[in-house]
């Protein structure tokens, strides 16, 4: 064999096993269908701005060794996660913070806003008994019943629709287990130690994980599985799980989101890397302004131009580009019957986002390979 491993995929799980294998001295190829390396987290240079083309990327954990290892690597800015929310033209800081409860209520201590969503709380209580339900039905409920009408109408509610693809009403109650209130002035999104982004973008985090490793992009697994499958001892594969078996168990759904990305000629359209449109009248459900990622202070105007994208969610079908695992039962049933067979393969190694059916963040999916090489 030519290789210890093939790695398919040269996303953060890909990257970070071939990094650490290298490391050990194997012998490792690492394959991608896409154009270029880095999976979602691949940033395209556009006016001197480092675009997230799959999308908003926020590397935060709590875990000082992942930190340190990542910051080895590149170094890391002082990006701070605080989104905010435009509701028929108002903004509402998130996550639902102090800040929130006053600009929706205009209430200016934690006892007044517990006494406001308390109120609302119950009166969603109370109708639910009076329709002789003791138990939520449905999302709708279940976020009036945690956090009142108020919030739920202008911040969850039109935003979950558009995410979804159908009403509150028809989403199951557990997609919402809890709604997280904070009673303090704090828009950080992230309850992390540490948070940030690459400073270069996250190009240079897979580069400098991938540096030393052979590469070949625009090259698909399974175009040629044969020959793939006979030039490595072992494959770590890290696409899609049921693609892997031939969907011979039947087809997992995802959930899948597009971009429409302009350049303006301003140097700051919105203040603020991402905004969330929760009015369902509004097409797409957030607008991210890139530079923001990592421009601050004068930096931001130093460069005349912005780049925005608008993210839209887009119901999936076989084919699209894949982003999250649909978590109900169904999707979940089926995906523990490919994991049985996963995990009867001996040269094969499951890992990621995709080949896991896992929602991960970032910095679990670095963690869990330091784990596997005992780092």
């Amino acid at each position: 064999m030519a290789y210890d491993y093939l790695i398919v995929g040269s996303g953060l799980f890909g990257a970070t096993f071939a990094y650490f294998a290298h490391k050990q001295g194997k012998r490792c190829l690492v394959i991608d269908k896409r154009p270029q390396l880095g999976g979602n987290v691949y940033c395209e240079n556009i006016e001197g701005i480092n675009v997230h083309q799959y999308g908003a990327h926020i590397f935060h954990t709590s875990n000082k060794q992942v930190w340190k290892f990542v910051n080895s690597l590149v170094e890391f800015n002082r990006y701070t996660n605080s989104p905010v929310a435009n509701y028929q033209g108002k903004l509402y800081n998130l996550p639902f913070n102090m800040n929130t409860f006053y600009q929706m209520w205009g209430v200016t201590t934690p006892a007044e806003a517990t006494a406001k969503i308390e109120s609302q709380r119950q009166a969603a209580v109370e109708k639910m008994r009076a329709d002789g339900v003791s138990e939520p039905r449905n999302l709708e409920e279940q976020a009036l019943t945690l956090i009142g009408r108020d919030i739920y109408e202008r911040l969850i509610k039109g935003y979950t629709e558009k995410q979804w693809g159908r009403k509150c009403t028809d989403l199951p109650a557990f997609i919402i287990k809890r709604l997280p209130v904070r009673l303090v002035f704090d828009n950080n999104y992230f309850n992390d130690t540490y948070q940030g982004i690459p400073i270069g973008g996250y190009n240079q985090l897979i580069n400098s994980l991938l540096d030393g490793v052979e590469t070949k992009t625009s090259v698909d697994f399974f175009d040629d599985r044969a020959h793939w499958e006979g030039v490595a001892s072992k494959i770590v594969f890290t696409g899609e799980l049921d693609r892997f078996y031939d969907y011979k168990l039947g087809h997992l759904d995802f959930r899948t989101v597009r971009f429409e990305t302009e350049v303006l000629n301003e140097a700051n359209h919105q203040g603020n890397a991402v905004v969330n449109y929760t009015e369902a009248s509004v097409p797409y459900t957030r607008i991210i302004e890139h530079k923001h990622f990592e421009s601050f202070g004068q930096a931001v105007y130093d460069n005349p131009k912005t780049v925005i994208s608008r993210e839209y969610s887009t119901e999936w079908k076989p084919g699209m580009e894949p982003y999250y695992p649909v978590n109900d039962e169904k999707n979940n049933r089926l995906a523990e019957a490919y994991r049985q067979l996963a995990a009867q393969e001996e040269n094969v190694i499951f890992g990621g986002r995709l080949a896991e059916y896992k929602y991960y963040d970032m910095a679990p999916v670095i963690e869990k390979v330091m784990k596997m090489f005992g780092e």
